[in-house]
């Protein structure tokens, strides 16, 4: 019987470990996690009785099979199209449907976002700079730019003004980089076949203007999502796991990969201050590349130096929860975006319209997570917990968001290290990192960091799923693995 070994429990590893086992092939799975809970940066966070998600996970994907698997872990919740599914009042073990709506701030206004062209976004912004930005997109479809770099990227699909409007600052915050110094592949990867010129269609096909090219061509209304948050989709996959036969090693950080014969044949991990060496046959790594490389033997200097500047960014998550007043009772948004650049802030989650079993006391209190793009160990990363709080409350009070200091009833902090693989550096040397990994034939780089791609939760599964479907076909080709997340239409429209 041979042994697979998959470093990293979360979406990528637990899906490919699940897919194997479910097969009920003759293999042993071993998944090593180096931290005390599944799911990665896809978790749920526990705190005194209130539950917060890292980052806003939106359970939604254009791939059946992913809504199938999902809903095989998690039954979807009683609806008029589906009276068999259980009651989220009476079960636990729950996909939610939820609404969609997330929003821009900006210049102390409100935007729909995705960016939408209906009178709404023409009144925020006036009819000078409306004008101005007709002219600016005109323009940039007469005269393209080179697509050398994310800011032109940008600029031929939305023209110059509104890409200083709703792209420049909130890219800058999030990257710590100007887009002029990013690579066009992020936006490609992210933004895709949006521009004004879809963003005006689906206007026209909302109005009853103009008919749907197809039936169900769409910017997404609605989307999946837990009960108790997304790390409960992750344990509840971590169950069945077991149930199956794999077994699941916490605590288990990989420190040393050792080759033998161009082969993985060992991983040493470190483990309650101890060395522990597992052995395979076949090796699943969904850790950063960066870390993967600096852990393996006998690796060209050339390919060390790569991978050993491969950017990342991390975040921080301020968990606040506050009092609820009327006013913030019409908060609706699953998500605002923080575009403006006197902001320290990226992104709000309002976790009251994810999921209302998130909190003890939806009535009363909101829970909101405030996010900030940082490095680890730079100014923001180490501020005390104290400056934290102070400074996130005197935004929200500018903001309006907040009606007094004194509403905030309780606070938690959360850092995630290497949470964007970013597109800047060394990255313009992947392909030869991905190259010398292609030669090592029992290695299979999965998910987000797996990859150094900035993928979204569906497609870190799917990276999983080809990955067991190679291991149990090898007529299979390996290259899909690398292939996912390569089509050219915008991730939020369904077609």
């Amino acid at each position: 019987m041979k042994t697979v070994v998959i470093i990293g429990a979360g979406p990528a590893g637990l899906t490919a470990a699940y897919t194997l086992l479910t097969a009920k092939a003759p293999l042993q799975v071993i998944l090593l996690e180096e931290e005390q809970q599944v799911g990665g940066i896809s978790k749920t966070v526990s705190y005194h009785g209130n539950k917060m998600d890292l980052g806003g996970h939106r359970f939604f994907s254009k791939s059946e099979d992913i809504h199938q698997l999902w809903q095989e872990i998690l039954p979807l919740q009683k609806s008029p199209k589906n009276e068999k599914g259980p009651d989220p009042m009476q079960e636990e073990n729950v996909f939610l449907i939820r609404n969609r709506l997330s929003r821009i701030y900006y210049h102390q206004k409100f935007f729909d976002y995705p960016v939408q062209l209906n009178f709404k976004t023409i009144h925020n912004l006036g009819l000078k700079t409306t004008i101005s930005s007709a002219g600016s997109y005109l323009k940039s479809c007469v005269f393209p730019k080179k697509e050398t770099n994310l800011e032109n990227f940008y600029i031929n699909r939305f023209g110059k003004k509104l890409y200083q409007i709703f792209f420049e600052g909130y890219t800058e915050k999030l990257w710590g980089r100007s887009p002029k110094e990013i690579d066009a592949s992020w936006g490609k990867q992210r933004v895709k076949g949006l521009s004004i010129k879809i963003l005006l269609r689906n206007a026209l096909e909302t109005m009853g203007l103009v008919k749907r090219k197809t039936e169900e061509t769409s910017l997404i209304q609605h989307f999946y999502y837990p009960k108790y948050g997304p790390g409960q989709m992750w344990e509840e996959m971590a169950k069945k796991i077991e149930q199956l036969g794999g077994v699941i090693l916490f605590q288990h950080k990989v420190i040393q990969i050792k080759q033998k014969q161009k082969k993985i044949v060992s991983v040493t991990c470190e483990f309650q201050g101890q060395k522990k060496e597992i052995k395979g046959d076949i090796f699943l790594s969904s850790m950063p590349l960066k870390d993967f490389i600096a852990a393996c033997q006998r690796v060209p200097k050339n390919i060390q130096a790569i991978a050993s500047h491969l950017p990342y960014r991390d975040f921080i998550t301020l968990g606040l929860l506050v009092k609820k007043r009327n006013k913030q009772k019409d908060l609706k948004d699953c998500w605002i975006y923080i575009q403006g650049k006197e902001e320290q802030l990226g992104r709000i989650q309002i976790f009251n319209n994810w999921s209302p079993f998130l909190l003890q006391d939806e009535e009363k209190t909101l829970s909101l997570g405030l996010e900030y793009f940082c490095n680890e160990n730079d100014a923001f990363w180490n501020k005390s917990e104290e400056e934290w709080v102070h400074d996130a409350t005197e935004e929200l009070l500018q903001m309006g968001l907040l009606e007094d200091k004194t509403d905030v009833l309780d606070f938690h902090l959360e850092k995630v290290k290497k949470a964007y693989p970013a597109y800047f550096d060394s990255y313009q040397d992947f392909p030869l990192l991905k190259a010398y990994l292609e030669t090592i034939p029992n290695l299979y780089c999965i998910g987000r960091n797996g990859q150094h791609r900035y993928n979204n939760m569906d497609h870190s599964m799917e990276t999983g799923i080809r990955a067991a479907k190679h291991i149990l076909n090898p007529h299979f080709s390996k290259e899909e693995i690398w292939n996912v997340n390569m089509e050219e239409s915008y991730h939020e429209v369904k077609e």
